[in-house]
């Protein structure tokens, strides 16, 4: 089982080296990949690492203050969700908490390094790996060993990677109206399972939470996701161009040519009221 460990940034990488060995270690059946190391000097590194997406069974996203807004980060994130269920996409918190967390990544289940959350994640990827997977007994005996090095070498690792830039805490105003979007889009959600439930005879089911539309509206409502990276992000989900020209006209100033193409970079309009 390939686990995709996606990191941006010095202490993200360092991170996700170590919780690349730590996996390995306690789930010796996984095959934890980064890219750091695991690309053959030569390669195409963007080829190789779409190819390594499509392969993989689970994959977790280091995130720090400095990186979880960064484009690589949102792109492969969102391959990540393309090809799997949301319960094996997670995010690892290395110096935040769930609430500095923003759409589209906070869609995801997190994962914090602290004992119990780590377990959590370690019997999540001992499901994945079906056959081979460790007995609960064993698994826990093989995670008390090692789980006090990790946190020995995760408390280095922050004090080694001092923060390279100052980056200010979330606003309320920010965390406010993002309830307020998830609440309308949930409220439209039910709407539309609800008239699905009127017009058709067949039973509605519902293949987790995570939903690419819903991926590509939050990327459009985010300021900090250059519009490139939106249509970029979009096309790799298969997501109409229509309902993207759509989504950014309703929450970023933008420019359309008149063939509909963008012109400019376009900003954010704020939050709706």
């Amino acid at each position: 089982m390939k686990v995709f460990v996606s990191w941006s940034g010095r202490r993200s990488k360092v991170v996700a080296e170590l919780l690349s060995d730590w996996i390995k270690c306690v789930l010796q059946a996984s095959q934890p990949w980064i890219s750091t190391r695991d690309i053959d000097k030569g390669a195409i590194w963007f080829s190789e690492i779409s190819d390594q997406l499509r392969e993989t069974a689970a994959g977790i996203v280091c995130l720090t203050q400095e990186n979880k807004n960064k484009p690589w980060i949102l792109f492969e994130t969102g391959a990540l969700a393309k090809g799997l269920s949301t319960n094996r996409v997670c995010t690892f918190l290395i110096d935040l908490q769930p609430s500095d967390i923003e759409d589209p990544l906070a869609q995801f289940n997190h994962t914090t390094p602290e004992r119990t959350s780590m377990w959590g994640l370690i019997s999540s990827l001992n499901n994945c790996l079906e056959s081979s997977r460790l007995d609960e007994r064993i698994l826990r005996q093989v995670f008390d060993t090692y789980w006090p090095n990790f946190e020995k070498l995760f408390a280095e690792a922050l004090v080694n990677t001092p923060t390279e830039a100052e980056v200010e805490p979330r606003s309320g105003d920010s965390i406010l109206a993002e309830i307020l979007s998830n609440t309308r889009m949930l409220s439209s959600r039910v709407r539309e399972l609800e008239g699905r439930v009127v017009m058709s005879p067949e039973p509605v089911i519902e293949a987790g939470t995570f939903n690419s539309r819903h991926y590509i509206q939050a990327l459009a409502r985010n300021a900090n996701v250059p519009i490139q990276q939106v249509l970029e992000s979009a096309k790799s989900l298969d997501i109409p161009y229509p309902e993207v020209k759509e989504w950014l006209d309703a929450y970023r100033i933008v420019h359309f040519e008149a063939d509909g193409k963008i012109k400019g970079g376009g900003r954010s309009k704020g939050p709706a009221a």
